[in-house]
């Protein structure tokens, strides 16, 4: 059985379309918008940019995990990531993650990847999606796997 650390709550009303959405203590609140590419007014957010944030947070703890292991000094890092809804086959839509990874303390292509490619293996959020949908990772501009 896992050890739960931490839950966290929010409750959402009305959706993607014209929703709302509140964590239990207040600390975010978001109103909810398709994006104006798919139709959407401004004036919100989306699912899909709110996972983009939370996976690179998540990610850039688990860098911070394995610079602790290795005993590395990654410097100011930086992450650009990208979470776009696709469709696949039989009307399914899924999301496609792409995590690029900027680690100005690691001057050596092949030492970032490994970083990159280990913190893929701590990151929670990497864990839970792993084999469910596609996650692309670069490291200092290089593919990483």
């Amino acid at each position: 059985m896992a050890n739960v650390i931490y839950t966290a709550r929010a409750t959402v009303t009305g959706g993607r379309e014209h929703g709302h959405g509140v964590t239990s203590d207040g600390a975010l609140e978001v109103h909810l918008r398709p994006p104006a590419e798919g139709g959407g007014e401004s004036g919100g957010t989306n699912p899909e940019q709110l996972f983009a944030i939370g996976y690179a947070a998540c990610f850039e703890g688990a860098l911070g995990v394995v610079a602790r292991r290795e005993r590395l000094d990654l410097g100011e890092v930086s992450i650009d990531s990208s979470v776009s809804l696709v469709t696949e086959e039989g009307n399914r839509y899924n999301v496609a993650v792409e995590l690029d990874v900027t680690l100005p303390g690691v001057s050596d292509p092949e030492q970032a990847k490994q970083v990159v490619a280990a913190a893929h293996e701590v990151c929670p959020y990497s864990n839970a999606t792993r084999d469910n949908i596609s996650v692309s990772l670069r490291a200092n501009g290089q593919p990483v796997g």
